[in-house]
């Protein structure tokens, strides 16, 4: 049986539940909610860059185009490639500035 957590996005005030097993971009989705920009929904594209600022949660291989080494010890994430261990806090990330070290890593 699934686990549900609550999920709180800091920018939007707005809460929204995801289960152990499920992405939080498709959570999001699936309760007709858009508090975080959705764009390929695999990882490829960037636009669902998150940081998370309070819980555990495992991700998914991600691009490093769109997320760094130093950005993942940040807790940012693509939020297509994560899945909750517990109840989490976390608010919208810019994509990486083109041409700058973040991106070219």
């Amino acid at each position: 049986m699934s686990t549900q957590y609550e999920i709180y996005v800091e920018d939007k005030d707005t809460h929204f539940h995801c289960g152990d097993e499920q992405r939080l971009l498709h959570a999001m989705q699936a309760q007709g909610l858009g508090s975080i920009p959705v764009g390929c929904k695999g990882g490829g594209c960037g636009i669902c860059r998150i940081q998370i600022t309070q819980g555990r949660y495992e991700t998914r291989k991600m691009s490093r185009t769109h997320v760094t080494e130093e950005d993942e010890l940040l807790g940012i994430v693509l939020s297509c490639r994560v899945t909750p261990k517990s109840d989490l806090s976390l608010r919208l990330a810019p994509k990486p500035k083109e041409g700058t070290s973040e991106s070219a890593a």
